[in-house]
């Protein structure tokens, strides 16, 4: 991280952090699919240590479950200090990401297959996670 992402205190801006977020979860989603892939929803983005001028940064990402056009891609982000070589989890998050067909609109997306234990239980964790989205949506459409 360098001082252009973080303020006067060292401390790296949340946004940028954001930003790695997106753009692991678009590659993840990307790769997935061989599509274009655009950002549905974040559900929540938590912050749990900070980031530091000097720390590298990596945000690892993986396609939790997948619907017919959409699909959760968790994403978790680690800090290293360089000096101490120290890892810390700073953040994770869940997106909902959608593939695009050529005309620009939701396409079939290639469905996962949970091999391991690890991956099941995400799996079955995400359509937990997507159920509850569908039911807030459906609130806040008033239906």
């Amino acid at each position: 991280m360098n001082p252009s992402q973080a303020n006067p205190a060292q401390n790296v801006h949340g946004g940028v952090i954001m930003k790695m977020i997106d753009e692991a979860a678009y590659i993840a989603a990307s790769r997935h699919t061989h599509k274009n892939c655009v950002t549905a929803s974040v559900d929540r983005i938590d912050f749990l240590s900070p980031v530091y001028i000097g720390n590298v940064v990596m945000a690892k990402a993986s396609i939790n479950y997948t619907g017919e056009t959409s699909m959760e891609v968790g994403v978790r982000v680690d800090a290293e200090d360089l000096e101490s070589g120290e890892m810390t989890h700073v953040s994770s998050a869940y997106l909902t990401f959608v593939a695009l067909g050529k005309e620009g609109t939701p396409t079939k997306n290639p469905p996962i297959k949970p091999e391991n234990e690890e991956e099941k239980r995400r799996y079955n964790e995400a359509q937990e996670r997507r159920a509850k989205r569908k039911k807030l949506i459906k609130k806040k459409k008033g239906e």
